[in-house]
């Protein structure tokens, strides 16, 4: 069990693109609450399998909007056990040159846990 109400709800949903996009306004709102449940320690041994691949995608979102908004990052958000064996591209219908592309382009927190996401497609109006 992931253990933040939070992070849990935004698991539970049925689409894995509107939790992200509901965890992008989060993060762009800089929602206090939100922010400061990432404070509280969350036992990754605890969580499903599922529930760590969910909490890596995530973990690269909330690292780089942290960093961006210069507010401190938790540890618990960076642990080693937070990435991917293989890249994981979130874009479905990307060609291997934007794969290339995006493994050069993206910044250190979605690189460290070999997640890609496109910077355009995260940016919030």
């Amino acid at each position: 069990m992931i253990g933040n109400k939070y992070l849990q709800a935004l698991f539970a949903y049925p689409d894995e693109d509107t939790s992200l996009n509901q965890l992008l306004e989060l993060l762009k709102s800089k929602d206090k609450k939100f922010i400061d449940s990432l404070y509280e320690p969350i036992d990754l041994k605890a969580c499903t399998s599922n529930e760590k691949i969910f909490l890596t995608k995530v973990s690269a979102l909330i690292d780089y909007y942290l960093q961006l908004h210069g507010i401190e990052v938790p540890d618990w958000l960076r642990d080693e056990s937070l990435s991917f064996d293989k890249p994981y591209y979130h874009s479905k219908r990307i060609s291997d040159f934007e794969k290339v592309k995006l493994l050069y382009a993206n910044p250190a927190p979605f690189r460290a846990r070999n997640v890609y996401f496109d910077l355009e497609g995260i940016k919030r109006v």
